[in-house]
């Protein structure tokens, strides 16, 4: 009976004396790495595990707490797809960032839909007055032509014989009504992009005066576009 007393304190100090000496050759900021691999496995080192450089592994202290995460160690290619990815997305966040930009200036210029109204009905009137001064310069060239027609009169058997000055004076007569009806058609064209414009920007203003709960004032007698 003694000597198994005597036995199990030897055996005892013996496991003792082992603790000690494993933990003055373990530090204590020893790292323990944990993950679970693509078959589902969890595995546990001393070191990053080869089996989980595809994907993230827990770093872990010695009393288990946790240290950092630890990210997939990526191929070159890998890499650069990731760069890629990072770009699209940093453009995006700066597209949407300009995009809100934008809605807050269009929301100052205008409060309301009168106020946009107004805008489109100067930039409209604006159009009108240039394409009018465009169709008074035509009646006035009208006036002109006749003018050299008459005397081209003279020389109606033989047109030929007319003086250079005065063909050519008929000649620029023709060349700038047909320049000034050029410039009339490029007006019309120029007031419809005008109106889609405003057709836009009145649909996206909805929006945005409907997102701040602000009322959207109708013009009387007005359509969805505007009076046109």
């Amino acid at each position: 009976m003694k000597n198994q007393v005597w036995k199990s304190g030897v055996g005892g100090l013996l496991l003792g004396l082992c603790a000690a000496v494993a933990s003055q050759t373990t530090p204590n900021a020893q790292s323990i790495y944990t993950c679970v691999d693509k078959q589902g496995r969890k595995l546990t080192s001393d070191r990053p595990i080869p089996e989980c450089i595809d994907r993230e592994q827990r770093e872990l202290g010695p009393s288990g707490t946790l240290r950092r995460v630890v990210g997939p160690t990526l191929t070159q290619q890998e890499r650069e797809a990731l760069e890629v990815q990072r770009r699209k997305e940093l453009e995006e966040r700066n597209r949407v960032a300009e995009e809100r930009r934008r809605e807050r200036v269009l929301l100052a210029r205008y409060p309301n839909q009168a106020t946009h109204d107004a805008e489109r009905a100067a930039a409209l009137t604006q159009m009108d007055e240039v394409t009018a001064a465009a169709t008074k310069r035509i009646a006035d060239l009208q006036v002109r032509r006749k003018t050299l027609d008459q005397e081209m009169e003279f020389y109606r058997k033989d047109p030929a014989k007319a003086p250079m000055n005065l063909r050519r004076q008929i000649a620029e007569n023709d060349e700038e009504v047909q320049e000034q009806k050029r410039f009339i058609a490029g007006q019309d064209q120029e007031k419809r992009r005008i109106h889609q414009r405003f057709d836009e920007e009145l649909a996206q203003l909805r929006r945005l005066w409907a997102s701040q709960g602000a009322a959207v004032p109708l013009v009387p007698g007005a359509d969805a576009s505007g009076a046109r």
